[in-house]
């Protein structure tokens, strides 16, 4: 059993990132939904002075032809300005690197970023493009059927848990 707790995994992570940045003024951008929830965090417990930029992929996604418009799109809304920014994109788990190229592709929508660092919280491998991660908060092995799935609590507290995936 993968033990996944989340607030330990958390610290560990924050911790990362703020040695990763030390003394860079930065904006954070999350990918939705578990990004924006650790970016917010992020913004939190750094000091980081900038509102957190959200960003929904859905329309930059490869694979949108194949799965049609998700009912559950979100404005993507960057409220700094992205030219010679350093961006560290926050997104919860990296799997194959699809959600974050199409997170950069988007992100270029805004402006030509100085430097961007891609922070993850958990990456589970099975990468199908040459996306490699600034920061990792713990990496773990999971057969390709189960999702790691990122819960924010109401009380704001992290949980990790793994789910069958369904068949298509």
């Amino acid at each position: 059993m993968i033990d996944l707790d989340a607030e330990s995994i958390y610290a560990l992570f924050a911790q990362r990132v703020r040695e990763l940045v030390a003394g860079r003024t930065l904006g954070l951008v999350g990918v939705h939904t578990g990004g924006v929830w650790l970016a917010e965090r992020l913004r939190k417990d750094l000091g980081v002075p900038a509102e957190v930029g959200v960003l929904d992929v859905s329309f930059y996604r490869d694979d949108f032809a194949q799965g049609g418009l998700n009912p559950a799109v979100r404005p993507s809304r960057i409220p700094f300005e992205v030219a010679g920014c350093h961006v560290v994109l926050v997104d919860d788990v990296l799997n194959t690197g699809r959600t974050v190229r199409a997170a950069m592709n988007e992100l270029f929508d805004y402006g030509r970023p100085a430097r961007i660092d891609l922070a993850v919280l958990i990456d589970r491998g099975g990468r199908e493009l040459p996306i490699a991660p600034s920061v990792v908060g713990r990496t773990i092995e999971v057969p390709d059927e189960v999702s790691v799935v990122l819960i924010r609590e109401e009380s704001g507290h992290l949980r990790l848990t793994l789910e069958q995936r369904a068949r298509a």
